[in-house]
């Protein structure tokens, strides 16, 4: 009888596996995508990808790594690289995918606003998208500390001074952050605690409502097309694939996604092996010195906008000091693009070149954006920091004027 009611058990428990295959099955299967659409909406699973490397490379970092300011350096640059088997392949995994992240991240943040993929029931898909933006730029800061270079040490002084311009708790809040009154020791733990443990929580947590979110609306094609998904969906069961206008997120849509992730992996591994430095600031290579200032203090690529908005404003405003207009001007730039969903006065889901005055803007602020890019790596001397300053005004009246020329556009229709 044991043997039987044992027997009887292992048939439930393969009959539930069975179900549960089942059930995966039909979610991954009647789930349909539009048709219509191109490599930019892959993405998505690109970031995932670049993830999941940066999670796995991390960790095999973190045997290795030592949080403190005398051993930081040297476990980083010599421990790491040199004398563990394989440590620099993993250093050169983590360092490039912190790089690609961005960019990929940048294509996509950009590719939902040219489709306006953030509009009708998807304003929770870019809200969790911006936060996820966010924690990752905090994600991307904490790691830019951790080797305790000079670029790393001085980087984390002025990034830290920032919140001292935050009234009546600024100074105390400082210190807070840092743990002590200048950067030491207590900044390198904190934030090494942050970069391994609860930014990386709140990342992975981010991520799964995000993409839970996308599964609430349909997805957008490139012509914002209003599809019947059941009808089109039946059209492709019943055989007629040319005519239906949507497909299968299993396996025709992920497919795709498989296609255009290894293609990317092919440039990521060519970075890794022969360019894993293109990213890397060579004065981060020398030990921190608290004693020696470099002659130009500048983020990492992807900050590189924001920066140049936070110092283009360089003069002062009658009682208001240059400090504190910039510090204003980097709060705005870091915050606009979170509420882009309710500066859009168009209710219309339609791609920017089917929007003629919105196609103008959103190719002015591209461009704003690679300026200030490009003059925030450039010491703010001579025409240097007037240009900054134009890209700087420029960026916040793009976005001052965006509901107005949405409205228009309206009121204009689409073509």
């Amino acid at each position: 009888m044991a043997h039987i009611r044992k027997a009887e058990g292992v048939i439930d428990w393969l009959d539930q596996r069975l179900a549960v295959k089942k059930l995966a099955k039909v979610m991954m299967t009647e789930y349909w995508i539009p048709k219509d659409i191109n490599f930019l909406w892959a993405m998505g699973v690109v970031l995932v990808v670049l993830l999941k490397i940066l999670i796995i490379s991390g960790i095999f970092l973190l045997m290795y790594y030592k949080p403190d300011v005398n051993l930081a350096f040297d476990s980083v640059n010599y421990t790491i690289m040199q004398e563990v088997e394989y440590g620099w392949l993993w250093r050169h995994l983590h360092g490039v995918a912190a790089s690609c992240i961005f960019l990929i991240i940048y294509i996509h943040m950009f590719t939902g606003i040219y489709y306006g993929s953030y509009k009708q029931g998807r304003e929770m898909i870019w809200l969790t998208g911006m936060a996820l933006f966010g924690i990752f730029s905090a994600e991307a800061f904490s790691g830019y500390m951790l080797p305790w270079g000079q670029m790393s040490y001085w980087a984390a002084q002025v990034i830290t001074n920032l919140f001292g311009g935050i009234p009546f708790i600024g100074s105390d809040l400082v210190v807070w952050i840092r743990g002590d009154f200048a950067v030491a020791d207590a900044t390198l733990t904190r934030f090494f605690m942050l970069h391994v443990l609860l930014l990386p929580l709140a990342i992975i947590t981010l991520v799964a409502v995000h993409f839970y979110a996308l599964r609430i609306p349909h997805v957008n094609n490139q012509e914002a097309e209003e599809l019947d998904f059941e009808a089109e969906a039946k059209k492709f069961q019943e055989g007629k694939k040319r005519e239906s206008k949507v497909v299968p997120f299993w396996p025709v849509f992920l497919s795709k996604d498989f296609f255009v992730v290894g293609v990317f992996m092919v440039l990521f591994f060519y970075l890794v092996f022969y360019h894993y430095d293109f990213a890397m600031d060579p004065i981060n290579f020398e030990p921190a010195n608290s004693m020696k200032t470099p002659a130009h203090i500048y983020p990492e690529w992807y900050f590189l906008w924001s920066y140049e908005v936070l110092r283009g404003f360089f003069f002062p405003v009658g009682p208001i000091a240059a400090m504190d207009i910039g510090l204003a001007a980097f709060g705005f730039a870091n915050v606009i693009f979170m509420i882009f969903p309710f500066l859009d006065r168009d209710p219309k889901v339609a791609p920017a070149h089917r929007r003629p005055r919105f196609k103008i803007w959103f190719w002015l602020l591209l461009i704003d954006m690679i300026i200030l890019t490009i003059f925030g790596k450039l010491p703010p001397l001579g025409i240097n920091t007037y240009i900054g300053f134009v890209a700087a005004i420029s960026f916040i009246l793009l976005f001052v004027a965006l509901p107005f020329i949405t409205k228009k556009d309206a009121l204009g229709g689409t073509k």
